[in-house]
């Protein structure tokens, strides 16, 4: 909650911020495009390093270089300052990834969809909440650098509580809660074993690990990463790619869409999309029961809530009227939700915990890879038609459902790939 409370009191005023400081929208537009492609190739190698490391040390130096990051946006008085405060965040902001592989590395895999559905809602409360907090400081005087300086105490005050943690009593009590989960099928006895046989020497694996050769700590990275390419895991990440760009399509030319279709003032369009985010929050808190409805198979509730995404992004490109687009948001909001939780659970089910940080960096850079994708494929479709972009998505999101549909054996069963055994 603390982490996207603080981001996002400053993400919403950094475009303004750098134009006050005399940037171009060339330039402005530059340095955004920037700090993306560093977290699209860094998410990867900070997460498999977080599974050499330890969740605490890589977790602790994201915070504390992230919160450096912050504090220099708050010092920058020139563009190039400004350019320079994004380099530590853009490489090294990827405490939600690591803190969702502690999260996984903690709980059984049949609680995890319920863990995460909580985490996302605590979340999306923060970027709900940071917004206005931010909008209210940006009225004081210098108000840009003190809600940067304040965003700095929030991932400091972060680090302290990530150092207070009481690690190994965690790690024990997790143990004890896998081995009375043991006997649900031969997959969750495996990665049981394996959590057991891990568990008891973490903090001294993690320890050895960060005072190995740095040299040392690169090859194991790039070892890992080979794995992740060589696996079998290829089909999930291209389905969370589609069904990324397929939501992203959506939300485009959001604005733009309704006001040249129903002539909606932009106004209007922001309530809409606050309105949405606050249903996502809700829809987290409901992943326990539904999970539980659907007898813990994720397979068969992310192939369902990518078909309502899908079903829903249709009738918002065919919509005759607002209340229709109204409709559309209020349940794609659970349908976003739910999916997303459910891939990020997929993906370590099939891929294994000993690699979640990995596994969680690389979705990471595939999304990081849809965010750059959408806006090319928005601006084309954009150019036959105001319902091009989310017509664009229905047709990507069906084949995101036929790939789903063309390895459901693998999904269902929980087939170990070849990564688990690297």
């Amino acid at each position: 909650f603390q982490d996207l409370f603080g981001v996002s009191m400053v993400v919403p005023l950094m475009n303004l911020h750098i134009k006050s400081l005399g940037a171009s929208h060339t330039v402005a537009g530059i340095i955004g495009s920037l700090y993306g492609i560093m977290q699209l190739f860094s998410s990867t190698f900070v997460g498999c390093w977080s599974d050499i490391v330890g969740r605490r040390y890589s977790l602790l130096a994201c915070i504390l270089l992230s919160a450096l990051g912050y504090f220099l946006l708050g010092t920058s008085t020139t563009v190039f300052l400004f350019a320079i405060s994004r380099v530590p965040v853009g490489i090294f902001k990827h405490t939600l990834s690591i803190s969702k592989a502690l999260l996984s590395d903690l709980v059984s895999e049949r609680d995890r969809p319920l863990v995460m559905g909580r985490f996302n809602a605590a979340s999306s409360v923060g970027f709900i909440v940071g917004p206005v907090v931010g909008g209210y400081l940006t009225e004081l005087e210098d108000g840009f650098y003190q809600t940067s300086f304040f965003c700095a105490s929030i991932f400091l005050l972060n680090a302290g509580l990530v150092w207070m943690l009481p690690w190994s009593e965690e790690n024990t009590g997790n143990r004890e809660h896998q081995q009375g989960n043991k006997g649900t099928d031969s997959f969750s006895a495996k990665a049981n074993h394996d959590l057991h046989l891990k568990s008891p020497t973490n903090g001294a694996m993690a320890s050895d690990s960060l005072f190995q050769s740095p040299w040392i700590q690169v090859a194991t990275v790039l070892k890992r990463i080979k794995a992740i390419a060589c696996s079998d895991l290829w089909d999930i990440f291209l389905v969370r790619l589609l069904m990324s760009v397929a939501i992203l399509l959506y939300y485009s030319n959001f604005s733009l869409a309704l006001e040249e279709r129903f002539g909606v003032k932009p106004l209007f369009a922001g309530y809409l999309m606050s309105y949405s985010s606050a249903l996502g929050v809700l829809a987290g808190c409901l992943l326990g029961p539904i999970t539980r409805l659907y007898q813990h198979n994720t397979y068969r509730i992310l192939l369902h809530s990518s078909t309502l995404t899908c079903t829903l992004i249709l009738l918002y490109a065919s919509a005759l009227n607002i209340w229709m687009v109204v409709l559309s948001s209020t349940f794609l909001a659970f349908s976003t939700t739910i999916g997303r939780t459910c891939i990020i659970d997929l993906e370590l089910t099939i891929g294994g915990n000993e690699a979640s940080g990995t596994l969680l960096g690389v979705g990471q850079s595939v999304t990081s890879v849809g965010r750059i994708v959408a806006p090319l494929l928005s601006g084309i479709a954009q150019e036959f038609s105001p319902c091009g972009p989310p017509s664009l998505g229905v047709g990507l999101a069906l084949v995101a459902i036929l790939i789903m549909n063309a390895n459901k054996q693998k999904y269902c069963s929980h087939g170990n790939v070849k990564l688990k055994n690297q």
